[in-house]
């Protein structure tokens, strides 16, 4: 049960870079969260979340005496794309709901065992998709939904940057690297819901063609582009990468409209853009905490005995179209 304070008791398994710059300082910012414990195989991180963080949550030496300790409501899993499977099922079994990092798994068949498991042992799972939380988004999805823009017909998302770090986990293939997973999955995702707003459901809308360019290095792709055909004529185009400058960009395109989205997946106030003809409007957008707004809502679902506001559906969609995407790169 969460504590008496009506707070959900938040463990984290692994101190990595997103842990311990993003998703543990909103914990610690959330009304309805506490950061009570951290698991780490290397003694200088625990000590170096003390000196952070304080000495309010409780230190494990391993991820398996953490997911054992009795005082932890969930867990948040920051660990390397090759591992989220693993230690779903393993903290599902041991009875923690599961805030998950995206992607949630490597293929779509992981993320159907992880939801089994999920559902097995009667705990909350969500992939950890923080942009859909931002008030951004809801403006997109308001925009799109008013109809300014007609009839859809094109949207464009990238989200990209160039990498530097050559030690970096997301160039290790045997540790799910690449741009696909680190961050193509959000445009795929960017996509997948707009594409939703026309064929009315969530998880409703899937290409039904693709086309795809990549070019790999040491096993990982390093830029990677694709096209996808959904049913309802709307044509979308991702973009993603690890090699050249940053861009996190989307724009919708209907027959009234265009929609620009700059710092798609950010909770900076960075504007939009509506063009209607001839007509340019600068549409405001308020700063807000997307990892805080993350950790609220999930922890709200579990305080009131409610589905994740981000659902599995969309999680399983976007792990299909990851395979299909990755499928076709490595034919050609």
């Amino acid at each position: 049960m969460p504590s008496a304070k009506n707070k959900i008791r938040w463990g984290v398994l692994g101190y990595a870079r997103i842990a311990r710059e993003s998703v543990i300082p909103a914990m610690v910012r959330s009304y309805n969260a506490e950061f009570s414990a951290l698991a780490s195989r290397e003694p200088g991180k625990l000590a170096e979340s003390r000196t952070r963080f304080g000495h309010a949550h409780r230190l494990h030496g391993s991820y398996e005496a953490l997911l054992a300790d009795p005082n932890i409501d969930a867990v948040y899993i920051p660990l390397p794309n090759s591992l989220h499977h693993e230690w779903t099922l393993t903290a599902a079994a041991a009875g923690k709901h599961v805030l998950c990092e995206k992607p949630l798994a490597l293929n779509a068949a992981q993320c159907r065992g992880m939801i089994a498991a999920a559902a097995q042992h009667k705990v909350l799972l969500m992939e950890a998709f923080m942009y859909r939380f931002t008030g951004r988004t809801a403006q997109v999805v308001d925009l799109v939904r008013s109809g300014v823009l007609g009839e859809l017909r094109f949207v464009q998302s990238s989200f990209r940057f160039l990498l530097n770090n050559p030690a970096s986990i997301k160039l290790r293939p045997e540790l799910g690297g690449g741009a696909l997973y680190d961050v193509g999955c959000y445009p795929i995702n960017f996509i997948g819901m707009i594409a939703d707003l026309l064929e009315g459901g969530t998880a409703k809308a899937r290409p039904v063609s693709l086309s795809t360019e990549c070019v790999r290095e040491g096993g990982v792709d390093m830029i990677f582009s694709a096209n996808l055909r959904y049913a309802s004529g709307l044509i979308g185009s991702l973009h993603t990468g690890l090699n050249a400058h940053k861009r996190v960009h989307s724009e919708i395109i209907g027959t009234k409209g265009i929609l620009e989205i700059p710092d798609t997946f950010f909770d900076n106030p960075a504007p939009m853009t509506l063009r209607l003809g001839e007509d340019v409007q600068e549409i405001p957008v308020e700063p807000c905490a997307r990892y805080v707004l993350e950790v609220e809502s999930f922890s709200n679902s579990l305080l009131n005995g409610q589905p994740a506001a981000f659902s599995l559906d969309e999680t399983l969609r976007n792990a299909e179209v990851l395979d299909a995407l990755m499928e076709d790169s490595l034919r050609k």
